[in-house]
């Protein structure tokens, strides 16, 4: 471990033959996949070659800190994988537990179409004309003013006029 502690590759590459399939098969008793096995094996090795100069021969031999280090790893990942899990399964219960009615929905858009069309008929002709060609018919200004042979500020005072008169009518507040 002194000799990987000092970035020695040779010696990282035993101790990686020594010791990479006794991490593994504790990761993936724990993992459960062998996928996110692989991974997480990789992360404790790449934490051991990082972390060599931490190793402290007192306290328990190199496969003891590798077997440590593993299973703290593993656990983390099934812990992280878990959360995600719920945090999923809340938001779909949270998505699902919104009531829809349809039935209310439908009958809400007829009564605001109804209402925007009352309030349309409650229009000058020009306005009425200029308001269904911008909005319904997705007309820019300068096209309205072609289709209706008008200036292009007449147009725009007409929509301004409109719109004012079928908000109020409405009765929306800004």
């Amino acid at each position: 471990m002194a000799r990987v502690a000092r970035g020695d590759k040779d010696a990282f590459s035993a101790l990686y033959d020594a010791l990479s399939a006794t991490v593994f098969g504790i990761v993936v008793k724990v993992v459960r996949d062998r996928a996110q096995s692989e991974e997480v094996t990789q992360e404790v090795m790449i934490d051991l070659w990082r972390q060599a100069a931490r190793y402290r021969p007192d306290q328990g031999s190199v496969r003891t800190w590798a077997a440590t280090l593993a299973h703290r790893r593993a656990v983390d990942r099934v812990r992280s994988a878990q959360a995600a899990s719920n945090r999923e399964h809340d938001e779909a219960a949270r998505a699902q537990g919104r009531p829809f009615d349809e039935v209310a929905e439908q009958v809400e858009t007829r009564l605001e179409s109804e209402q925007v069309r009352r309030c349309l008929r409650g229009l000058t002709e020009i306005q009425r004309q200029a308001v269904t060609l911008a909005y319904y018919q997705g007309l820019t200004y300068r096209e309205v003013a072609e289709t209706l042979c008008t200036p292009l500020p007449t147009v725009k005072t007409r929509l301004r006029d409109g719109l004012i008169r079928l908000r109020d009518c409405m009765g929306v507040t800004t």
